[in-house]
Parts: C-alpha cells; structure tokens; sequence
C-alpha cells in the first residue's frame, strides 16, 4: 500500500462487505480555549482501546444541536476541564476560584441533563464529576482546602449550656495534596472503593492508585447519585447513580493512566454497547404500557406537551423513554356506604358515566393539541401505524365498571369512545363484582356483572381482573368467552398482598389465553423496604415461569401511585429493556413482553365484533 495514494487506502475498506464493525458512538465534550473547541488526544484514544467511536461534542446552547447530538451517540464522556461558574449552584465565588470557562457551563449542562433523562450511559472526569454534581442537585467545593481548612463554627452560647457533658468535636483526617505537579500517568494517592458499587465491580479491589489534579471536588452528591470512593482525607473521589442507571463519575484522570485508565473506558462501550442494543430494539418493537392513571392529575392543569414535574407521563417522558404507547384509565374511585360518586371527583360531574366521558374528553382535547406528536388508537393496527408515523399513541380505558351507572347499554356507548378494557372493580365491591379489598358483597360476580362481562365479549372491550378477588377472578373466567386480563398486578407467591394473583390464577389466565401485566406499585413488589426496578423483574421472571413468555407484560401504574428507583417514570422505560437483555430474554419474548401479548390479545377480543 502506497500511504501517500488514497485509492489504496480506499481498496481496504472496499475490498469486503460490510464496511466496518459496529461500534457504540462516544460523545467527548470538547474544552474551549482561546476561541478554540479542543480535545486531549488521551481522551478519544483511550475511547478507541475500549472499542468505542469518538465524536466530539463542541460547547454549543443550541437546543436542537442538542437533541439531535444525543440521538445520534451511545454514550457521553464528560472531560475535563476549568471550574464551574458558582453562580449556577446558587453560590458567590470564593477567592481561591480558578479561572471559570463560561462557554462550555450552560451546553454541558445542557448536555448532562438531558443525556440522563435519555438514559445515556455517561462517565464524567475530573470537571466531569463536578458537572453531574451540579446538573443534577448535587454541590461542589470551590476550593478543598480553603472549604475543608476553615474552622468549625462555634456552636451559640445557649446551646453549649444545655448540654449536661462537653464534647469533643471529631477529628479531621489530615487534607492530602489533590492537585500534584507529577507527570499525569503516574498515580498520586489512593482511594478507597465501597465494595457495594460498580467501580469495584470494576476494578476488583477496595483500594487503588489514582493521579490527581484538582482543586474542586464534589461536597455533595445529590439525590440521584451515591458516593462510591473516597480519598484518605474524605474528599469525595467517585459517585454513581442511586437510580440503576449508568452514571459514573471520577475526580481522577482515568485517560492519562494507561491500561488501569482503560478499565473505565470500557465500562463506558459496554454500557454504551448495551444502549445501542436498547435502542434498536425499541426502533423495531412496538413499547406499549398497559396501565396508567395521568388523568387523575387532570385537575392540575397539566401540560402533557410539556416535561411536566407533576406526572410521570409526558410527552416529553415517553420520548425518552422510547415508548410508543400507553393505555390511560379513566379511575372512578369507589364512594362508601352514604357517598356520592360527585363527592369523590374533582370535576363538576353527577355521574360516573359523565366522569368517564369527561375524562376521555380531556385526553382528545390533549392529543388534538398536539396532534402532530400523539393519536388517540383503538386497536392494534391503529398502534402499529402510529408507530411507522414516529407517533405515540394514547388507548382509552375504564377502571371501575361502576362507569356503566348500572346500564348495561352504557357498554356499546363506550366501545363506541375506544375504551379497550374495563377493570370491573376498583378498591370496594360494586355492582359488578367483588374487589380484593372488599367485602364479598355480591359472593364473586352479581347477576348482572355476568351481562356485564358477556356484553364487553359482544362489544369487543377486554375484561380487566386486576383489582377483583379470587371468587370474582374465577368467576369471571367461567362466564368471559373471550381471554381475561390483568392489565396491572403482579404475583402473590413473591409480596403476599390481596391485590397480586397467586400462582394458581396465574395458570388458570394462562390456560384461557390471557396475559398478566406486571405493575410498578411499589407495595405489590415488595411488603418491606424500597422497591427497584430488580424487584419488578424478579415478579416477571416469576411470572413467566409459571405462565409462559406468552403471557406476560407490563402495567406501571405510573400516576397511580406506581414507578419505583430505576423504573420512576415514563424516561426510565429504556431501563427495562436493558433489564430484560441482562436476563438474556431474546428479541422475540421482549416483543412479546413489551405488548405483543396484550395486542395478541386484544385482536382476538375485537374480533367478535
């Protein structure tokens, strides 16, 4: 090869098919200096080694650069850099603040923000770390030793009157030097790695060498991260995200310590490996969740076009999450003995009927607003046609039958709207049937739940059993000719509550061909403690266990009181996709999973019509 004639060098790449190896895309957020959008070449050589592709991510504010930045890599390298301008924590500068580097503050943080929502892998060095801290609620020390250095404060006289014993105030470790003159690949000092944390999965070990060249650093992590090392004198050295998302920040150089460097670079590729797979699956699958009750937060005035705080279903959620459609309840809560249904409502409504109707009124006011982005769908068809759109897609339906006002014609009136299930009960038995958290009022289903079930059959609306007992459960079973569903509940054998079907029921839904659609409320995955989102795969691979891939799914009950740490809201969609690929589920059973069931499903029950 002659290196100095292009068409030679052109030959090796066009000599076979395909062109090159796939490699997950890496962000590297340039410096800016002198005018000048620069990169160490440590950063995207050390990118390369751990198999990934560099890109570089200029310091620009512009919102649609951006976004579509993001859209196009795997993960995010936050390099380091200058010091963060105070100001953005709420701070005035200290003297011994360095020089800021005001172009690259608002982009990366810009940049973070949204990449965490996105759940971008991301690993942030040295500035990197300080950038997550600040982007995402967490504090930074202008200086270690003008911060650390300063005398405790003295507590008020009256105080120190009050305590019956003196005490003695604890020691500080000694400061260690943090910012080294030594040349950048040699190490400088040790830090100490909580076992119970990904960089020691890493590295193997509680104790390491690292360089150090800083003198800022994270004095407090914030809500969504924990500290994961510490160097000998406290300072903190590395956090990670609480939430089981991959976020790994350093206060070290990783990129100038060679092949021990290395070893978090290809954390990052493999993370960012992981993504890409993510994405393309969700590309190709139709994402459908369930169960989910925004419309209980309609009387706040929401702004689903909007990233609003209030809800854990958005627009702006769903795209991040990837996820292409959601099936909203109108929930009709029960009244008690002596109540009125008006009494329980929001809304200027005498009957559940009206309450309905003005539900699904609200949610076509929304989506004809923003009809560009969303569509209201009625069967499985009308999903995948969204979806080859690039639309989302909102599904109508009905939890608590006692929406009929005891009238069996109100059925074909709300198969007309594009209701595509009826939970029959809620929490309190109705007319219809018997609720896990009622009182055997009717002995399982009532007389008239029987028409009730047999006219949804007729009319083409999917029968929802979550919230029934175990009589009305089996009940029901008997009396549907089409599959029953449980669109949000998950397994008894697992957190023992009334709401969750015990195994028995699971292989009875099965056996009738109907699908169980594991829900996020925290309380249905676990009795004690917080929940994550390992908690809900435990329930599904349970779930699956006893009934079959065919049969499972995904409820969340976002807005209803469910979404747990790693599964908070509609953003964190993505996650579970990355949990079903840990659990080695292929691509056909994350499609049957991720809604194929539930459509499989509802084709056949909208084929009665």
């Amino acid at each position: 090869m002659n290196y100095f004639d292009l068409e030679s060098h052109l030959s090796g790449i066009y000599s076979s098919y395909p062109e090159a190896r796939r490699k997950p895309v890496i962000g590297i957020t340039a410096n800016f200096n002198d005018g000048e959008a620069t990169m160490a070449r440590v950063y995207y050589q050390q990118v390369v080694e751990a198999g990934g592709a560099p890109v570089l991510i200029p310091p620009i504010e512009d919102k649609d650069v951006i976004i579509n930045t993001l859209d196009n890599i795997d993960g995010l390298l936050l390099s380091g850099g200058a010091d963060f301008n105070p100001l953005w924590t709420g701070e005035e500068p200290l003297p011994q603040l360095h020089r800021i580097n005001a172009d690259r503050d608002l982009p990366e943080l810009l940049v973070t923000r949204l990449a965490y929502n996105r759940q971008i892998p991301i690993l942030g060095i040295c500035r990197g770390i300080q950038t997550l801290a600040v982007a995402l609620g967490g504090k930074v020390m202008q200086d270690i030793t003008a911060v650390l250095e300063q005398p405790p404060v003295e507590e008020p006289s009256d105080k120190k009157k009050k305590r019956s014993t003196p005490e003695t105030p604890p020691e500080r470790p000694q400061l260690i030097k943090h910012s080294q003159d030594g040349a950048r690949h040699l190490p400088t000092h040790s830090v100490q790695i909580d076992k119970d944390s990904v960089l020691y999965r890493i590295y193997k070990s509680e104790r390491i060498f690292v360089n150090s060249f800083h003198h800022q650093a994270v004095s407090d992590a914030g809500p969504k991260f924990r500290v994961s090392a510490k160097a000998p004198d406290g300072v903190i050295e590395a956090m990670e995200s609480a939430e089981f998302k991959p976020v790994l920040g350093v206060q070290w150089h990783p990129e100038c310590l060679e092949s021990e460097g290395r070893k978090l670079f290809s954390w990052l590729v493999a993370q960012a490996s992981n993504f890409r797979l993510a994405k393309g699956l969700h590309d190709r699958v139709l994402t459908l969740d369930t169960h989910c009750d925004t419309p209980m937060f309609f009387s706040q005035d929401i702004k689903f076009d909007q990233r609003d705080p209030r809800i854990l279903v958005d627009l702006h959620k769903m795209t991040d999450g990837r996820q292409d459609a959601v099936i909203m309840a109108a929930y009709l809560p029960q009244p008690k003995m002596g109540e009125t249904f008006s009494s329980k409502v929001p809304f200027d409504v005498k009957t559940p009927m009206e309450y309905a109707d003005f539900i699904f009124d609200k949610i076509e006011a929304i989506v004809r607003s923003n009809r560009k982005y969303i569509s209201i769908a009625r069967t499985p068809a009308d999903l995948y046609e969204d979806k080859r759109k690039d639309r989302k897609s909102v599904m109508f339906a009905i939890e608590n039958g006692i929406a009929l006002n005891h009238d069996l014609a109100n059925v074909k009136h709300f198969a007309q709207r594009g209701v595509v299930y009826m939970t029959l009960c809620h929490n309190g038995d109705n007319d219809i049937c018997d609720s896990a958290k009622g009182c055997d009022t009717n002995n399982g289903v009532s007389k008239f739940g029987e028409k009730v079930i047999r006219e949804l059959n007729r009319q083409g609306i999917m029968v929802d059993l979550s919230h029934a007992n175990e009589r009305s459960f089996y009940q029901a079973l008997e009396i549907s000719k089409t599959p029953i569903v449980c669109s949000h509940s998950s397994c008894r054998a697992l957190c023992d509550v009334p709401r969750n079907l015990t195994d028995d029921q699971m292989r009875a839904l099965a056996q009738c061909g109907g699908v169980m659609q594991v829900t996020l409320y925290p309380g249905f995955l676990r009795k004690e403690g917080g929940a994550t989102i390992r908690d809900a795969m435990e329930h599904l691979n349970h779930a699956v266990k006893v009934m079959g891939v065919d049969h499972v799914g995904l409820g969340t009950d976002f807005d209803g009181d469910g979404g747990v740490r790693g599964l908070a809201d509609s953003s964190e969609l993505l996650n579970f996709t990355l949990e079903l690929l840990r659990n080695k589920y292929s691509e056909r059973d994350i499609q049957k999973i991720w809604g194929g069931n539930w459509l499989r499903v509802m084709a056949q029950v909208q084929s009665v019509v």
